[in-house]
């Protein structure tokens, strides 16, 4: 875009926990409202990642190191403040808004000047549509008398939708696979292209002596950082105690370079099957309409098994594909032989279960359309 930005002005919160999930979360919500004419200051404890994922930045989002104490003199604070994945606001910059709010009391939230949003962590259990939208009064700190609004991303109609961009499908229609891999240095021959997006699953092992044995051969795209070293480890271990468990060499291996947020989309649209993990990139294996296995991020209470129960469930996924899952995210015990063994047998059956999600998150407003909508109407 150019020119000036004229709409509201959001300041975005981000505490760092995984590089990839966190920030590119709240980097596409920052991409996404000043694309829409909205102008945006992106808080980031760690920017770190921001330097590989989208090295050109984008127009009129600011990016400020969130630094303790903040510093704040002469800042002018956003008409919009969002606190993404349960973050709380340093409460330095807290105390400022509350300067400017003319009413103080828990009955007189909508004198504020400012929205403030909790922007929750994505979910398909049902708590996200009965807490979606949900007002919350501040009762302690510098912002007591303040109030806060809860919004929930989600998968239904009732939250708040997902991220997309406007031009995401047309953008998916010209994209050329071949050369896409060339970019990569992948002398693609036609054989089973998967990617590999992962924590260190315990299940690798047992995946990758798998398609090893399967007539087709099937090369792996792997992804920088935990998932490239995730597999050498495997990979180191497998080749000292079973040194011919790829003798056909049906099976291959791409390290890939850290992606760019628009060149992890095309490895995704590239590949014939995902396995992908956390929260930004199961977002983006469902746009990409092609199969996947989601690598929820682990809980030590296991709460995650619960979560992802309930995306399945959402999903309407097929036996195969709700086996695959628990399997890979060690909520159901390995198999030697199981209806997974077969998997790529069963990839048609997955692309119908995928398509007819996708379609249904497409017939729902994306989350950057719902926050607008919400600010202008409670703002």
């Amino acid at each position: 875009m150019s020119g000036v930005n004229t709409g509201n002005l959001w300041d975005i919160f981000c505490r760092v926990i995984d590089n990839y999930g966190d920030v590119g979360v709240s980097w596409r919500l920052a991409v996404g409202l000043a694309a829409r004419g909205e102008r945006v200051r992106l808080w980031l404890d760690d920017p770190s990642a921001l330097a590989w994922m989208a090295p050109n930045g984008a127009p009129h989002v600011e990016v400020r190191h969130w630094t303790e104490p903040m510093r704040l003199t002469g800042l002018e604070t956003g008409d919009v403040l969002i606190e993404t994945f349960g973050c709380e606001i340093s409460p330095e910059f807290i105390a400022t808004k509350a300067i400017d709010t003319p009413a103080r009391g828990l009955d007189l939230g909508f004198c504020q000047k400012f929205l403030w949003i909790n922007l929750e962590y994505l979910t398909a259990e049902g708590y996200a549509e009965r807490c979606h939208g949900l007002l919350s009064p501040v009762m302690s700190g510098p912002g007591a008398g303040l109030t806060k609004h809860f919004l929930y991303p989600g998968f239904t109609p009732a939250t708040g939708g997902l991220l997309r961009e406007p031009d995401l499908l047309e953008r998916q229609a010209r994209f050329d696979k071949a050369a896409w891999l060339q970019t990569q240095g992948i002398d693609f021959q036609g054989e089973r292209l998967i990617s590999l997006f992962c924590y260190e699953p315990v299940a690798l092992d047992t995946w990758l002596d798998r398609l090893a044995q399967d007539p087709k051969a099937t090369r792996l795209l792997v992804t920088a950082g935990r998932s490239a070293a995730a597999l050498t480890n495997c990979l180191e271990s497998k080749t000292r105690l079973q040194p011919g468990w790829n003798k056909h060499g049906s099976l291959s291996f791409s390290f890939l370079p850290a992606l760019t947020q628009l060149d992890f989309d095309h490895m995704l649209w590239a590949c014939d099957l995902n396995f992908v993990r956390g929260e930004d990139s199961l977002v983006r294996a469902l746009w990409s309409n092609k199969p996947f296995i989601w690598q929820i991020y682990p809980q030590h209470d296991d709460a995650h098994h619960t979560k992802l129960a309930a995306f399945l469930e959402w999903m309407d996924a097929t036996p195969s594909l709700r086996s695959s899952h628990l399997e890979w995210n060690s909520v159901a015990p390995l198999q030697a032989t199981s209806p997974v063994d077969n998997v790529m047998q069963a990839l048609p059956h997955w692309q119908r279960t995928v398509t007819q999600a996708h379609d249904r998150l497409l017939s729902q407003d994306d989350l950057v359309t719902q926050l607008m909508r919400f600010v202008s109407k409670n703002l």
